[in-house]
């Protein structure tokens, strides 16, 4: 799959006032219409702050262009960083 359009996650004010940096990796599944579904966190950048869940609702926002076999668009696993 390729990227079509990529949202950048919101940080957080209270991840920001608390100096929390890093990544948090993601594991999804990009559909056969572009979309994507069933996103989860394969490592956590923090539980308390809200960055792991803005990394989900940026990752479910973006849009792909779908992953194909035999020239069909078919379901993809990614993970995201």
């Amino acid at each position: 799959p390729g990227v079509i359009s990529e949202v950048k996650p919101r940080y957080t004010v209270e991840a920001r006032r608390a100096g929390v940096e890093g990544a948090v990796l993601l594991q999804a599944v990009v559909e056969v219409d572009g979309s994507v579904s069933r996103v989860k966190v394969l490592r956590s950048l923090d539980t308390e702050f809200g960055l792991d869940e803005e990394a989900i609702k940026a990752v479910s926002a973006w849009r792909f262009r779908p992953g194909t076999r035999g020239g069909q668009p078919v379901p993809v696993q990614i993970s995201v960083e």
